[in-house]
């Protein structure tokens, strides 16, 4: 009979003692031991040793003695049980923990998302990591934005774009909501990627090269949009009303994939001649 709700100290007892008994032994550099194995997958001693604990505390947590343990040292579980990635922020979620972005923001489109962003023709799409660096974008983004072909990879990124480039910075007519909302999205990527290095050099040359960028920075907006409505300024079409959605792809989180609709019939109008050309 199912529980109506989790009783986390004794789920992870429950997971750690599963997960340690599915390994085989033999998939493992460790030391030889004569005695015969009484029961399946490695020993707690094995585990112990491979997580840098002691026998101890692995007992105490398969038996579900009340602790919880530290980030450092779910992460170390996690590699000696091998867990998957989906195990892994499993264990995380038991232990009340927080996992450290154990891979490296995305620098390049997954593959099967650069194709969708492709499909997704004729509506203007795009693939973004979180820090708005653009790794991916159709022809009708193209044709809407900016043609990002003729950018240097460092300047494909869309708070850049919308701080420093002279045309995308008169491109939205109301600037000031669209940046803040950038800031307040940044700043909760910046929490939530503490080891990002490229993602801090871009705060910092943010900062340091715009003032408006620099004063709200400092408010510590928090917001991440998941949609929204944008009107933009198109040198050639005009304004331009557009409803985006924010789509993150569940097996590549880090990946954002954005699309763009028009929002009335005036922009839909305006879209379709801009098309036409």
């Amino acid at each position: 009979m199912m529980t109506r709700t989790v009783d986390a100290t004794q789920e992870l007892a429950a997971f750690l003692r599963a997960r340690r008994e599915r390994l085989d032994p033999h998939d493992f550099d460790l030391p030889s031991r004569q005695q015969a194995r009484r029961t399946p997958g490695l020993r707690r001693e094995e585990v112990a040793e491979l997580a840098g604990v002691s026998i101890d505390y692995i007992v105490r947590l398969e038996q579900g003695r009340g602790l919880r343990p530290s980030a450092n040292v779910v992460e170390a579980l996690a590699r000696a049980l091998r867990l998957a990635p989906d195990e892994r922020a499993y264990l995380f979620n038991l232990a009340q923990q927080r996992p450290r972005n154990a891979d490296k923001p995305a620098t390049t489109a997954a593959p099967p998302l650069a194709r969708l962003v492709t499909d997704l023709s004729p509506l203007p799409a795009m693939l973004m990591n979180h820090r708005y660096d653009i790794l991916a974008w159709n022809g009708e983004m193209a044709r809407l934005l900016l043609d990002f072909d003729t950018l240097p990879p460092s300047q494909r990124n869309a708070m850049w774009l919308c701080l420093m480039h002279p045309e995308i910075r008169e491109f939205y007519v109301d600037r000031e909501r669209v940046v803040r909302e950038g800031i307040a999205h940044l700043r909760a990527a910046w929490a939530a990627h503490p080891e990002d290095r490229a993602l801090r050099d871009l705060i910092a040359e943010f900062t340091a090269r715009d003032e408006d960028f620099a004063r709200w920075w400092a408010e510590r907006d928090i917001k991440v949009n998941g949609r929204g409505r944008k009107v933009l300024r198109h040198p050639e079409a005009g304004v331009i009303a557009v409803h985006f959605e924010v789509l993150m792809p569940l097996q590549d989180p880090d990946q954002r994939l954005v699309i763009y609709r028009a929002a009335d019939e005036e922009s839909r109008s305006a879209w379709d001649r801009l098309c036409a050309r």
